[in-house]
């Protein structure tokens, strides 16, 4: 059995590297932060440990596989994965913070079993790779990326109609936000209005005049905007 100080030991740097991963997460404000990191790696370790623990008071004994309670660990953190993935509009985000949790939980298990080196070296590559990638994504697709503004009738399906005719221009919505606004109404129809705010992934470098024009085309649409 492991002593007192060694489980102590093992506890603590799970804590610490499963802080040094969930700072970077709490720093973008993502859902699962520094707390949730810190504890998934924690119970996680603490679960390794039991594991090698019981299978040790019953070596010899039994055919026990140490590894079930382990493996418990990585097939139950895809609930707190699940939770962590959300549909916002026509976009999903919360995958990067999914994965972590998953890796998380690795790191913990590897820091239960004893082996320090692949845990330090896993969190250093996870924090590496979620600082250094993000900002790398942030460059390359700046200059592809665009903020769409309008100003529609709110009428059914809208949304849907603009969404189609982006796709037909081979433009990928990253993000939606819907303002209604029930104090406006159109002076022709009489009709509520809306507020529409899209970010959008140009691959191709459409010509933001292209985009705009087909956008105006729909029927509703009462202005278009580029930010």
């Amino acid at each position: 059995m492991l002593s007192e100080w060694e489980l102590f030991l093992r506890l603590v740097l799970a804590c610490i590297l499963g802080g040094i991963i969930g700072y970077e997460r709490q720093s973008r404000r993502k859902s699962a932060g520094l707390r949730t990191n810190v504890l998934v790696c924690l119970g996680s370790c603490l679960i390794m440990v039991m594991s090698i623990g019981l299978y040790q008071d019953v070596e010899g004994k039994t055919n026990a596989d140490p590894a079930r309670l382990a493996a418990q660990v990585v097939s139950g953190i895809g609930f707190l994965g699940a939770g962590a993935i959300m549909k916002e509009g026509l976009s999903v985000t919360g995958l990067t913070t999914a994965a972590c949790l998953w890796v998380v939980a690795g790191v913990g298990l590897a820091v239960g079993a004893g082996f320090y080196s692949g845990a330090l070296f896993s969190t250093a590559l996870v924090f590496v790779t979620l600082g250094s990638l993000s900002r790398l994504d942030d460059w390359v697709d700046h200059e592809k990326n665009l903020a769409l503004n309008i100003h529609t009738i709110d009428r059914p399906g809208q949304l849907m109609r603009i969404s189609r005719c982006l796709e037909d221009l081979q433009l990928r919505v990253r993000g939606v936000k819907v303002k209604a606004d029930e104090d406006e109404v159109d002076d022709s129809s009489g009709e509520r209005c809306m507020y529409i705010d899209l970010e959008i992934f140009n691959k191709q470098s459409i010509k933001s005049i292209i985009i705009v024009d087909a956008v105006r085309q729909i029927d509703g649409v009462i202005r278009v905007d580029v930010g």
